[in-house]
């Protein structure tokens, strides 16, 4: 990827109107990368997570012809990053999770996900260890989406969207 100029997204809470920009980490998950950028613009309903602590997150059908290897992984993400999950059958087919509605014994759902605050650990008590694919950090706008993150953990994401798109 060398000489590749860098590339930015918007990421959004369409209802209540926050955004923040990421960097795509093309040098360290270009694969991944590469398949959400393909895939833009893409937007669902935002659900919080209950055991990763301070993430939210949106579910997709595959976009990728394939689904990207695990670079640039982590169980322990920071403040800003945009991790990418991928699990297929019915792995984590809880009602609590939103995956019910997607995922069935012949599917695949891809997560893309959020973390917005310090302390994450990636640990699902039905599965154990979860690892992610970190594929963009937030550059501006993070205490805003931050503020909304905590606002939709309090008062619900009822009718709330996580949103990506390229800048």
């Amino acid at each position: 990827m060398d000489g590749m100029a860098d590339r930015y997204i918007e990421v959004s809470l369409v209802k209540r109107a926050i955004t923040c920009t990421a960097k795509l980490l093309d040098d360290r998950a270009p694969v991944t990368c590469a398949a959400v950028w393909d895939a833009l613009p893409l937007s669902s309903e935002v659900y919080h997570a209950k055991y990763a602590r301070n993430e939210i997150y949106a579910l997709f059908p595959p976009f990728a012809a394939s689904e990207p290897p695990l670079e640039n992984p982590t169980i322990t993400p920071i403040p800003g990053d945009l991790c990418y999950f991928s699990f297929a059958g019915t792995e984590l087919g809880t009602r609590s999770y939103g995956y019910d509605r997607e995922v069935r014994p012949d599917t695949t759902v891809v997560d893309l996900a959020l973390f917005y605050e310090r302390n994450n650990l990636l640990l699902n008590g039905d599965v154990g260890w979860v690892p992610g694919i970190v594929w963009g950090q937030i550059v501006e706008g993070l205490e805003e989406m931050a503020q909304g993150c905590n606002d939709l953990w309090r008062s619900g994401a009822l009718g709330e969207s996580l949103s990506f798109r390229r800048l």
